[in-house]
């Protein structure tokens, strides 16, 4: 990981933001959250839509965001993906985070406020689909079809490689729910990639396990609706 000279001005900031979010603490969303087996170092219970209100109120630091990251609470974990600036996040600052999550919330707050937003977005999406770790993979299909979503000038032929990974990742019932969501971003975008996912469909249909086949069934009813 890189090494980053602190500040006066991003140390308030820092302390700033750790006093507001025990202020907003909520016991009850916190115990909530455990028994769903979303477990945390530290969880003050927080929302997101209070931590983006929040975030708002500063400006992107990448200094502060990996102070943020470093604590290691549920919420400065979620403000560090709203406050980096993804202009300076790299490879190994990419790979050292995702490696490190736990938990599909933070899986996709880090999609979905940072990553997409980056250079290497398509390079570590794909990437991260032939990694060995359950929430590395889990984070590579899901910033998949966040590009899907956003990324409006990427040609289609970029979003191809993604289908021959999922006929793979599709063989692991944990990842249903994150395939299920990508590949209807996938198959949403065009019609060259809507019959691409319909054709990843027939595959999952024609499996030996009862989940892939229910979630390929699914997926080809979505898919080939009209509206889509």
């Amino acid at each position: 990981m890189e090494f980053l000279l602190d500040n006066p001005e991003t140390e308030h900031d820092y302390q700033q933001l750790l006093r507001q979010i025990r202020l907003r603490m909520n016991g009850d969303v916190s115990s909530s959250m455990d028994r769903q087996g979303m477990k945390y170092k530290q969880n003050w219970g927080v929302s997101v839509v209070e931590l983006r209100e929040l975030a708002g109120q500063y400006k992107t630091s990448h200094l502060l965001a990996m102070k943020l990251w470093n604590k290691q609470w549920r919420e400065t974990m979620i403000l560090a993906t709203l406050l980096d600036n993804p202009a300076e996040v790299t490879e190994s600052q990419m790979d050292f985070w995702t490696k490190s999550f736990e938990t599909p919330e933070i899986s996709e707050q880090a999609s979905t406020n940072l990553w997409v937003k980056t250079r290497f977005a398509f390079i570590k999406a794909l990437e991260w689909c032939r990694g060995k770790k359950h929430w590395v993979r889990y984070t590579g299909i899901h910033l998949a079809g966040r590009l899907a979503i956003s990324c409006k000038e990427a040609i289609d032929e970029m979003f191809e490689p993604f289908f021959e990974e999922l006929v793979v990742l599709g063989k692991d019932p944990r990842l249903n729910a994150v395939i299920y969501r990508t590949v209807i971003a996938l198959g949403s975008r065009s019609g060259m990639l809507n019959r691409k996912a319909v054709e990843l469909t027939c595959i999952y249909r024609q499996c030996d396990q009862n989940e892939i086949r229910k979630l390929g069934e699914l997926l080809f009813e979505e898919l080939t609706e009209s509206t889509v």
